[in-house]
This record gives structure tokens, C-alpha cells and sequence, in this order.
């Protein structure tokens, strides 16, 4: 039986990305880690992506997750807006993979209804119920976006062993297999 699962949320952006780490001990969750990556200042969208693989590589690396989380990408009117996206969580998914880390993937309703019961719910509302539900005095993050990863981390310990609207991969084979039409 394992004693200690630790689960890393990441909330892809361009703008700035979100890290949550939590640890679940004997059904218990606990906050390890938050980190926000400001991808802002940096000067083009591929060194934003060296970026966002290389602080990835670094929480795995430092924090030894067991599982990883991520947040969909989500349809919105800007197309170049959600390629980016979708860019940023493509090369966090590659940074676990290439840590042989399984990944599993929640769309923001699904986050949002897991956290706080409202998939309508604000960026406040859920970074106000994950300080409840983790017990915290105060946020320890000014960045919503940060949140949003923890709140990741926390919809995947909820939804652990259930199956509904989630992707999981434990490899590039598995991913591949589930995506034969993203192979070219």
C-alpha cells in the first residue's frame, strides 16, 4: 500500500504559468508546493516554451510527483490564443512524460465543479475553497493562476480512480494509442 502519494497541478499559460504540489497521506491532503513560472517578461513564445519545460523538469525533479495533472486547454474566440495554450501544455505533458510521470488531463469545469461544486465558479471562489479545504491561514499566492494549478492537483486527488472526461497517459505509447490522429 503506498503511504504517501504526492500529485503535481499545472495550470498551462503563456502569461503566467501555475504549479500546485500536494501530498495525500493516509487520505489526508496536504499543500507541499506553489509556484507560479512569470513567462511575461521572456521574449518570444519558444523561449517562453524552454521555459515551461525546464521549471517543469525542475518541480519533478525537486518534488518527485507521483502523478501529474493538467488543466485542458479550452475553446475560446482567440485561436492563436488557445494554439499557444495548448503549445504550453503539450511541452509540460512531454517534461513528465520524459520523466515516465503519468499524466491525466481536466477540462476548467471539471476543476472548478470538483473544487467548489460550481463549474461556473471565479478564479476567487476556487482559490477561496482550496484555502478551506487545505486548511490555510492565508494564500500563499498572489497569482490566481498559481491557484489554479493547486486546484488541479486537488480536482485529481478528488477524482482519483474514477473515470469521466479525463485523459490519462502513463507514456508516449499510451498517449499515442489514445491519439492516433495527433500522429503524423
Amino acid at each position: 500500500m503506498i503511504s504517501e502519494k504526492i500529485i503535481l497541478g499545472i495550470d498551462p499559460g503563456t502569461a503566467i504559468m501555475g504549479f500546485g504540489i500536494i501530498s495525500i497521506k493516509k487520505g489526508k491532503m496536504e499543500l507541499v508546493s506553489i509556484h507560479e513560472l512569470i513567462l511575461k517578461k521572456y521574449p518570444n513564445h519558444e523561449t517562453k516554451l524552454k521555459y515551461i519545460f525546464d521549471k517543469t523538469l525542475a518541480l519533478i525533479d525537486e518534488f518527485h510527483p507521483d502523478e501529474v495533472a493538467l488543466e485542458a486547454p479550452f475553446y475560446g474566440k482567440n485561436v492563436q490564443s488557445m494554439l499557444k495554450l495548448g503549445r504550453a501544455q503539450g511541452v509540460a505533458m512531454a517534461a513528465s512524460l520524459h520523466r515516465n510521470i503519468p499524466i491525466t488531463e481536466y477540462s476548467p469545469k471539471k476543476i472548478k465543479m470538483a473544487i467548489t461544486g460550481n463549474g461556473n465558479a471565479s478564479k476567487e471562489q476556487v482559490a477561496g475553497m482550496l484555502q478551506s479545504l487545505l486548511k490555510l491561514k492565508e494564500f500563499p499566492t498572489k497569482y490566481l493562476d498559481a491557484s489554479d494549478g493547486l486546484a488541479v492537483a486537488v480536482c485529481h486527488h478528488f477524482n482519483s480512480g474514477t473515470i469521466s472526461e479525463t485523459k490519462s497517459y502513463s507514456g508516449w505509447d499510451s498517449f499515442l494509442k489514445q491519439n492516433p490522429d495527433r500522429l503524423k
